[in-house]
């Protein structure tokens, strides 16, 4: 289940992005719907729940404990190192209404909206 949930949100947040960024008149405005309004990054989120499915298959297994280095570096590197933190770096400069987007919306884990 995690790791159909994790593709879930990788795949239908890309899909997503790729079908905001294809109108012209989206350039420099940002996505906060579908997904993209409960989490800045439904792909990351998606991505690291799927290290965490792996991680669950080898613990079933069992040899998984020794392997949970994977999950929690890869978890890391998304959010504090490559994904997330590059990202938003860049997007805070790009995008006029980021700073909004950054009020209301969760980094990483998929949650309801702040409001005010």
């Amino acid at each position: 289940a995690i790791f159909a949930i994790g593709l879930a949100f990788e795949t239908i947040g890309d899909r997503q992005l790729a079908n905001f960024r294809k109108n012209p008149s989206n350039k420099s405005r940002v996505l906060a719907t579908g997904l993209w309004r409960y989490t800045r990054h439904p792909n990351y989120f998606g991505d690291a729940l799927i290290w965490w499915a792996f991680w669950l298959f080898a613990f079933a297994a069992g040899g998984g404990l020794a392997a949970i280095y994977s999950p929690v570096l890869m978890t890391f590197l998304l959010v504090r190192v490559s994904g997330v933190s590059l990202l938003e770096q860049k997007l805070s400069r790009t995008r006029p209404g980021y700073a909004d987007y950054v009020q209301r919306t969760s980094a990483f884990i998929p949650w309801f909206p702040r409001t005010g």
